[in-house]
């Protein structure tokens, strides 16, 4: 477990907080294809081939390697996905992370060919290899750009969980599809959160859902109401219950997920005022911060800064 430093600055870079990530980054920046296949076919846990799948994705010009190689005609799975991971990124900093009314139509059109084109190629891959979760998983987030509807959503989702029920990426992204900004409702969203934390092994980094719809409905709020719901008992009791079931449970063991997971639970507790159940949250991960959640607080290097010396203090 890492030192949690009260004074420290904190350092929001997953390779920090994940070095044997280092590797992958090397290879893809060297244009190492069999070196990134060694690394992913090294990887048995499917939610760490999609995490490791995103960070290759914002790293530029590593769609030249993936070109490349779909130029040659390759029908492998894993290159073509990887091409395609990086497409959605392309395409989704151009549109931004704004709401739909502060996006230019100009955004939109060049956001939705990137992913068009992303789309195309992973049909292919769903078709030729139906159990490959990675492309499966993809497949989510451009059924959510392209504004394809819950229902095809739920159907790429349930087509995933034939073969991985418990595949967090997946379940993240469905998530975000069934919250009232992507046409879902709070209702939706919560009993999926509940519903797939509860089904998950115990020690798992599941319970994060729970977190995280918790900060998107408190995002949603007016000011005045957002204090009252993050300080309610029930919202506080179910995420004591959600990080006891998961990151904080004796069976946990980290995946390159739980620093993230850590990172919810300690910004959500401790937004709430509830600094000793933020404690071991931050004790967990010590330096290591992500930018999601914590940018929601403004300044994130302050935000997580002062939260940590509240919560170190108090627990």
């Amino acid at each position: 477990m890492p030192q949690a430093e009260p004074s420290a600055r904190p350092q929001f870079h997953p390779y920090a907080a994940i070095p044997a990530l280092v590797p992958l980054r090397t290879a893809a920046r060297a244009g190492d294809l069999p070196a990134v296949e060694s690394f992913f076919g090294g990887l048995t846990d499917e939610d760490d081939r999609a995490y490791a799948s995103a960070l290759l994705a914002d790293l530029t010009g590593t769609e030249k390697l993936f070109e490349r190689i779909e130029a040659e005609g390759s029908d492998a799975p894993l290159p073509r996905t990887l091409l395609a991971h990086r497409w959605v990124v392309v395409g989704w900093n151009i549109r931004s992370g704004a709401r739909a009314q502060n996006v230019s139509r100009r955004q939109f059109d060049q956001f939705h060919a990137w992913l068009r084109k992303a789309e195309q190629l992973l049909i292919d891959v769903c078709a030729e290899h139906p159990g490959f979760a990675l492309a499966w998983s993809v497949r989510l987030t451009t059924a959510r750009g392209l504004e394809l509807g819950r229902s095809e959503a739920r159907r790429r989702y349930d087509r995933l969980a034939e073969h991985h029920p418990h595949h967090l990426a997946a379940q993240r992204s469905l998530l975000q599809q069934l919250c009232p900004k992507w046409g879902g409702s709070w209702e939706a969203a919560h009993g999926f959160a509940r519903e797939r934390a509860a089904a998950a092994p115990a020690g798992s980094d599941a319970g994060v859902l729970v977190a995280e719809v918790h900060i998107e409905h408190w995002l949603d709020l007016p000011s005045g109401d957002d204090a009252r719901y993050l300080t309610s008992a029930d919202v506080r009791d179910e995420l004591a219950a959600a990080a006891a079931s998961s990151v904080l449970h004796p069976d946990h063991r980290p995946t390159f997920r739980s620093v993230e997971a850590h990172n919810h639970f300690a910004m959500v507790f401790s937004t709430a005022g509830e600094h000793g159940l933020a404690a071991p949250h931050f004790r967990a991960i010590g330096n290591n911060a992500t930018e999601r959640p914590w940018t929601y607080l403004g300044d994130q290097d302050a935000a997580f800064t002062k939260h940590r010396k509240l919560a170190l203090a108090k627990g």
